[in-house]
């Protein structure tokens, strides 16, 4: 099977980051596709961000000439998958929705470790309209922005201090919210005792289980095909 992944944001290196994790969690036989948007912010952090980066992402994946049988938006928090799941006869699985789902596999309560915190109220209400913020108890910033993950040691230092108050407020769980900090789970989960969930591996394997077993976006109702009318694009 091949999966799409979808950066948000127009930075090429971090989308590799983003390869290469999601390459790192398929399973054999499964093809990583990687993309990044050919408009839109170099990292999104805010709502206008957000907004930005979901009709980039929109754009790319209606463009998109490479077949696929499921799409991971590899964007934590950000807006878009109910356009995604509107748009494409595939599987489509957001990183922020998959790892809260698997967080509340492993313990009765989660929090999240973001990088500014600006961006925990964007968040928090990702986590809301999935439907996977009930056990969430803390949404925490590690005053990071996106482009300052490249920084290996102070990201590590950062998110040992967010990932601690976080379960000190009560988190059994932690989850990476953010698509740039794939990869460091199991080095964050060994110093903090807990599970981590990285967003992305979380995706990819929920998107090849949606594959596998044949599954589809349901039709019946708010993820109907869009409507038949006129729409203007970018560069249209």
């Amino acid at each position: 099977m091949r999966i799409l992944v979808t950066n948000c944001n127009t930075t090429e290196a971090m989308t590799k980051e983003i390869e290469a994790g999601a390459r790192a969690a398929a399973g054999p036989g499964t093809e990583i596709l990687a993309l990044t948007p050919k408009w839109g912010p170099e990292s999104a952090e805010g709502w206008l961000d957000s907004f930005l980066s979901a009709a980039a992402v929109l754009d790319l994946l209606r463009t998109t000439e490479e077949p696929f049988d499921a799409v991971v938006l590899a964007g934590f928090g950000e807006h878009g998958r109910e356009g995604a799941r509107e748009l494409l006869d595939v599987p489509v699985v957001d990183i922020t929705e998959a790892a809260a789902h698997l967080a509340g596999l492993l313990g009765r309560r989660y929090g999240v470790v973001t990088t500014l915190d600006r961006t925990c109220g964007l968040i928090e209400d990702s986590l809301h309209s999935a439907g996977v913020d009930r056990n969430c108890v803390a949404v925490v910033g590690t005053g990071l922005s996106v482009l300052e993950l490249r920084d290996e040691e102070r990201t590590e230092s950062a998110l040992l201090t967010a990932g601690l108050r976080a379960r000190d407020a009560g988190a059994e769980v932690l989850v990476l919210g953010c698509a740039g900090m794939t990869g460091l789970d199991r080095k964050m989960s060994a110093m903090l005792d807990v599970p981590v969930v990285d967003g992305v591996a979380a995706a990819v394997r929920l998107a090849e289980s949606l594959v596998a077993l044949g599954l589809r976006t349901s039709r019946a109702g708010s993820y109907a095909r869009p409507l038949d009318k006129h729409r203007t694009w970018p560069g249209a």
